[in-house]
């Protein structure tokens, strides 16, 4: 299928083929019929890639100083692979979707064929949430129906004005989303002010039954607003203008009569002036975006719906309320379309996106059923690298973040040949396999476990997929190496390891490996290497400045990310158990409670007895500052102490003579890791981590968890 992209470095524009997305559960997928540029949204986009670094430092300052802490505390050449690695990653324009559902998720309410309004991105095949999909009366066009969305951004911020019958609105900025605005307030019985500097704008606001001012002729808004509102003041003022300055909502608080709302939907310079709002009493809000429910993942991705008897206007029934506006002919859209091109000539529509007097610019697609669209897989290179065959065959599933800066490019070094990357929605597999040299991108896992010429599979999907993926990619005997956790729960643990042994019991078994990186590093292999020669205990602390994730985010929900503890404490207990070299005998867990009693799952401390007679301690903490390191390890024996401070630094006390070692890149083992693990499969050697400690430092874990949860 063809997807749209934009390079954040420098705005390029890549029509890219990409796989079509992997069917989900709860997710409609969609085969697209026309999609709209969003004039203000992706024009600001595009401005911002094509702008240069310090055009980009200037628009977004808060970042700046992001920057400048990971510098401190993780290292100038880490932050620039980390920024750089952010700013060549491409993003998928586009959010205005219209097509026909060719696989209904197991959604009940849709089924294939049906034509539907989401917030798809602009590409042939989309995959949509279900909450974020609605089906399209039968006397709306798809060219008039690809409006819902951005109608449903107006809807909001109308809705936030709460107008009556006969009220005076002001509608600053006359674009498409004005435009709409117009249009809803008059279909509500308001009186309608708008304002812009577009003339033709302007005609279409007075032909939608408006009154005007027109800022390019000079015309004065505040003399103008005072005839309109009958020397009383406006009601209520919609902002749906972008500037930067903070005139408009001056002039906004201006025009308004005691107690009048105002409501900005666009971006505008926002200090305001205490007197303009206290002496009226102005109520002023921000409207967000299509209403309840955006930016939350339980409703957005995961489909749980706001009850109506307590959420009367979710996003997805707001996108119905637009549809309905259109059926009934209230809200009229066709006036709005300024141009149409296919989506290869999409460089061609946003070209003319600079342009500000267009206003709808649409993306058509073809509609044939073609295999090429509906594909799951597609080549990315004309002809696979020569690799020596000795060397792993590996198809990553997953393509996020971590994959895609740590581990391919870990796995690369390391020689192996790189066949084919697995995503999801498949735009990500696409952009990653192409950086990095893949010969394929899929969305399609069934087809890489059935290749017989790849011999390894890296799992670097959400956690709750780790279990089941490595389970089928050992069946289908592939050598599996699974980034942290290896499972979520004692079922999936005890079903992991009995299918193991199975194997083991084989010849030729594959190899199993979790990413457990940090032992690898190059300092963990001196502390090592520093403490072979003593026989005492040791007593071994790992301080982890974690940092706070949001509740919402999806590692923090126990099924899908298994928690902080099991999600990334993992890591910490692993090298604890490495460093002590001796099986856990006893491990506990004391955490954080808030005001009300309940335990903060981010914020605790675990002691590890082990059964040589020492002990471990890691405290992981989401509550400290920014401004330290995030992971500190301190080792005491034999009157000597060993100091790492984020796997840059390492300081000996107590030695004869010092051990230090200090680098100017940080260094968590990635890189090693990968490589020992591809050497054992080369050589047929022994797993780099023995099995029997995989499993354990796992039950620890979940143990560990149910202690925390009790």
């Amino acid at each position: 299928m063809l997807q749209l992209l934009q390079s954040l470095k420098d705005g390029r524009l890549d029509v890219a083929t990409a796989p079509s997305p992997a069917p989900s559960k709860g997710s409609l997928t969609i085969q697209s019929s026309v999609s709209l540029i969003s004039a203000g949204t992706e024009r600001m986009l595009v401005d911002f890639g094509r702008a240069s670094l310090l055009g980009k430092v200037k628009q977004q300052p808060e970042k700046v100083k992001e920057v400048l802490q990971k510098v401190k505390t993780d290292g100038l050449l880490t932050t620039i692979d980390a920024v750089k690695s952010k700013l060549e990653q491409p993003i998928p324009l586009g959010y205005c979707n219209v097509g026909r559902v060719v696989d209904t998720g197991d959604v009940p309410a849709f089924s294939v064929g049906d034509r539907v309004l989401s917030n798809g991105p602009h590409a042939e095949i989309v995959r949509v949430p279900k909450n974020l999909c609605v089906k399209i009366p039968d006397s709306v066009s798809d060219e008039e129906a690809v409006f819902g969305v951005v109608g449903a951004i107006a809807l909001q911020g109308v809705r936030l004005i709460e107008p009556t019958i006969g009220e005076c609105v002001v509608v600053q900025g006359l674009g498409l989303i004005g435009l709409m605005a117009v249009q809803i307030l008059m279909a509500n019985g308001c009186r309608v002010l708008g304002v812009d500097f577009d003339p033709k704008k302007l005609e279409l606001a007075r032909a939608f039954g408006a009154e005007t001012v027109d800022l390019s002729a000079g015309e004065d808004l505040l003399a103008k607003a005072a005839c309109f509102s009958r020397g009383q003041g406006v009601d209520a003022v919609l902002i749906t203008a972008s500037a930067q300055t903070n005139d408009i909502v001056r002039d906004a608080a201006h025009i308004s009569r005691k107690r009048g709302r105002i409501v900005l939907v666009g971006v505008v310079g926002l200090e305001l002036n205490r007197a303009d709002f206290y002496e009226k009493e102005l109520s002023f809000q921000v409207s967000c975006s299509y209403g309840p429910g955006r930016y939350d993942e339980n409703y957005e991705t995961r489909g749980h719906d706001y009850p109506l008897p307590f959420v009367r206007w979710t996003e997805q029934r707001n996108f119905e309320a637009v549809l309905d506006l259109m059926a009934a002919g209230k809200l009229d859209v066709k006036p709005l379309i300024s141009a149409q091109f296919s989506i290869e000539d999409a460089a061609k529509a946003y070209q003319a996106l600079q342009d500000k007097q267009h206003l709808g610019l649409l993306l058509t697609y073809p509609q044939t059923e073609s295999a090429e669209a509906l594909s799951r897989t597609v080549s990315l290179i004309g002809s696979p690298a020569v690799v020596a065959a000795v060397k792993p065959c590996v198809a990553f599933v997953g393509s996020g973040n971590y994959a895609s800066r740590m581990l391919i490019p870990a796995f690369k070094k390391a020689g192996v040949r790189l066949h084919t990357i697995l995503s999801s929605l498949g735009v990500s597999s696409v952009i990653h396999g192409k950086r990095l040299g893949f010969e394929k991108a899929s969305t399609d896992i069934e087809s890489v476990l059935a290749n017989t010429e790849i011999n390894t599979v890296a799992i670097a999907t959400r956690h709750n997929l780790h279990a089941s993926q490595t389970l089928a990619a050992l069946k289908a005997g592939k050598h599996v190496f699974v980034e942290k956790p290896l499972c979520l729960n004692l079922d999936e643990l005890e079903e992991l390891q009995a299918a193991y042994e199975a194997l083991c019991a084989k010849p030729k078994a594959p190899m199993l490996m979790v990413g457990f990186n940090r032992r690898f590093s190059p300092h963990v292999q001196k502390i090592k290497a520093l403490l072979a020669p003593m026989a005492s205990p040791k007593h071994i602390v790992m301080t982890v400045n974690a940092g706070v994730i949001p509740k919402e985010h999806w590692t923090q929900d126990l099924k899908l990310g298994g928690g902080r503890l099991i999600g990334e404490g993992c890591h910490f207990i692993d090298l604890l158990r490495y460093l002590a070299d001796s099986p856990i005998a006893k491990a506990d867990i004391v955490a954080l409670n808030d005001a009300q009693g309940v335990v903060i799952n981010d914020c605790f401390t675990v002691t590890l007895s082990f059964e040589n007679g020492s002990c471990g301690v890691l405290h992981y903490l989401a509550n400290g500052a920014k401004s330290v390191s995030k992971e500190r390890l301190e080792i005491f024996i034999d009157g000597k102490i060993l100091q790492l401070d984020n796997f840059r630094a390492l300081k000996t006390f107590g030695f004869k003579r010092s051990h230090q070692l200090k680098l100017f890149r940080q260094d968590k083992g990635q890189t090693a890791c990968a490589k020992a693990f591809v050497e054992a499969i080369e050589q047929g050697l022994a797993p780099v981590i023995p099995p029997s400690e995989l499993f354990e430092v796992a039950k620890v874990c979940i143990d560990l968890q149910e202690q925390l949860e009790r």
